[in-house]
């Protein structure tokens, strides 16, 4: 009976200390995003919100509910939040990026202080002989420094008793230290920080390529965004040729009837109306399935209602003029690309890695020696804080391992230079590859920019032609076929020129991207002027010739 008080203790202890799940989970995700939060403001300069779990009241979730039937006026900024909260390939990144953190906190807690605590109980015999009741407990302490040294500490406690004599509970107590130092092989601080090093390179490498894929990922939302709008547009410009068209048609027919036409020309407008209603049926199903795909793409329920923000186009058309990134040199694109592309910051720090990692491979092929101290005392038989000399033993040693057959170690350095050439020819592919998505991303833009405004001047050109040509058949002077061919250039120009705005658009925000000028934020998709400002280069003074297009033979200099 007198064995239940410590054994309860014991059990209380053991307990209390145990972690639940879901205390577990909320002490991981605090760590976790508080260490997202601190590398984003080291590297970006802003507080972006990040978490791992999915919103409560998602918008797929209010409609399924019922609690909306759609959503009216949807503008990029709602398409971009629909998209994040059901796109599983976003939470696919997301989670990367958590274990990423994840795997750092473990590496930060293996270099500090770690506490273990522990016990156990037992009864032993032999026979009828008499047996013995104990009870131990210890707990420990130890760390691991960046010199490659081990401390550890252990503090023990252990009641005993004989089971038939009833004798009360005799104590011992214990103590030790213990310290070891590697002097050659493993001493270096960068072979030993080896793992914490690469934890926090690959928690940045994670937080870049997270950034890179969420502008990806809103390139991709605005583009098939921006694309309906075209569509949309097309069945209004339809729908606007087919009223003219019918106002062309009323006329000829009265004319007709007033034998003042015949009626070829009555029954060639007819016609075109005609055809002109059957492309707006046309349209209209087209704009339809391409709306049924958005919501499927936005994670959306089919069945659900959406209407598109009106006058977006029209802002498209109102925006700022883009600095003129083809007039750059080719030397001031490979500076900005080696400074500023997440890309290639990440690859050329992967390349320092691969570097670091041959000089610890040849850190392995030394000879290991180190110094081994330890100290320990015991305590007198029931008097457990009685420690004397006579019971302190203590040692010290060293430890030689001498580089004998160390065909491994010699194979891994040797692989770890192979590597290093292979990351180093990967890093020069990378850059090579992404000079020359970004200059043909910049003669896109410019193509776009041309293409649009000779759009623009072919839509006046056009409506003049309408006017001009609805005037002449007023007098006489031509025939319904050259108001109905007017009309038709005058619609194709309106076509065109919605498509070539929402190119250029979609080819100025890429480039944007590319050259890492793109932010996405709370607020939508925008661009970071102020270093647009800092770093577009100058016009070219009036007096001054531009300086040309940069040509395909120029060879990046390093």
């Amino acid at each position: 009976m007198t064995v239940r008080p410590p054994l309860v203790a014991a059990v209380v202890l053991c307990l209390a200390g145990c972690l639940s799940p879901e205390a577990a989970r909320e002490e991981a995700d605090d760590q976790v995003y508080a260490l997202v939060a601190e590398r984003r403001a080291e590297i970006f300069g802003d507080e972006l919100p990040f978490s791992l779990e999915p919103p409560t009241n998602s918008l797929r979730q209010q409609v399924l509910r019922r609690d909306i039937s759609g959503i009216k006026d949807l503008d990029l900024l709602t398409c971009l939040v629909i998209a994040a909260e059901n796109s599983r390939e976003f939470q696919s990144e997301k989670e990367r990026l958590y274990l990423a953190a994840l795997d750092l906190t473990l590496e930060r807690w293996r270099f500090g202080w770690q506490f273990n605590l522990g016990g156990g109980a037992s009864a032993n015999g032999s026979g009828l002989d008499d047996g013995a009741a104990g009870l131990d407990g210890d707990g420990g302490l130890s760390r691991l420094f960046g010199s490659g040294g081990q401390l550890v500490t252990n503090v023990g406690a252990s009641l005993f008793r004989a089971i038939s004599s009833g004798d009360g509970w005799d104590a011992i107590s214990d103590i030790g230290f213990s310290f070891t130092q590697p002097l050659l092989r493993g001493a270096a601080r960068e072979a030993v920080l080896e793992p914490l090093t690469q934890a926090e390179r690959d928690l940045v490498y994670a937080m870049r390529d997270f950034e890179s894929f969420r502008r990806d990922f809103s390139l991709d939302v605005a583009r098939r965004y921006y694309n309906l709008l075209v569509v949309r547009q097309q069945v209004a410009n339809e729908q606007l040729n087919v009223d003219d068209l019918e106002v062309l048609s009323a006329r000829n027919q009265a004319f007709a009837e007033a034998g003042k036409l015949n009626e070829v020309q009555a029954a060639q407008a007819a016609e075109e109306v005609l055809d002109s209603r059957n492309r707006v049926i046309t349209t209209e199903a087209n704009f339809a399935a391409q709306l049924d795909s958005f919501k499927l793409f936005l994670g959306l329920p089919i069945e659900a209602e959406l209407e598109l923000a009106s006058g977006i186009l029209e802002q498209l058309a109102q925006r700022e003029e883009a600095p003129d990134f083809h007039l750059w040199s080719h030397q001031e694109l490979v500076d900005w690309a080696r400074n500023h592309r997440y890309d290639l910051l990440n690859a050329l720090e992967q390349l320092a890695d691969a570097d670091r990692r041959t000089r610890i491979a040849a850190d392995d092929l030394r000879a290991g020696l180190g110094v081994t101290t330890s100290l320990g005392a015991s305590s007198a038989e029931g008097r457990p804080l009685d420690f004397s000399r006579d019971r302190a033993p203590w040692s010290i040693g060293l430890d030689l391992d001498l580089p004998v057959d160390q065909l491994p170690e010699r194979n891994a350095y040797r692989r770890s230079l192979i590597n290093f050439e292979a990351q180093r020819r990967s890093y020069e592919n990378e850059f090579d590859a992404v000079l020359v998505d970004i200059r043909d991303t910049i003669r896109n833009t410019f193509s776009t920019r041309e293409s649009y405004k000779i759009q623009l001047n072919s839509v006046s050109l056009n409506e003049r032609r309408v006017l001009g040509a609805n005037m002449n058949l007023e007098a006489g002077r031509v025939e319904t076929r050259d108001v109905t061919e007017a009309q038709r250039a005058l619609l194709n120009a309106r076509n065109r020129a919605d498509s070539e705005l929402v190119a250029h658009t979609l080819a100025l925000l890429d480039l944007y991207r590319q050259m890492e000028l793109l932010t996405v934020d709370e607020s939508g998709i925008s661009v970071d002027h102020e270093r647009l400002q800092a770093f577009a280069p100058p016009a070219p003074a009036p007096d001054q010739e531009p300086r040309p297009e940069p040509s395909d033979e120029e060879e990046p200099k390093e």
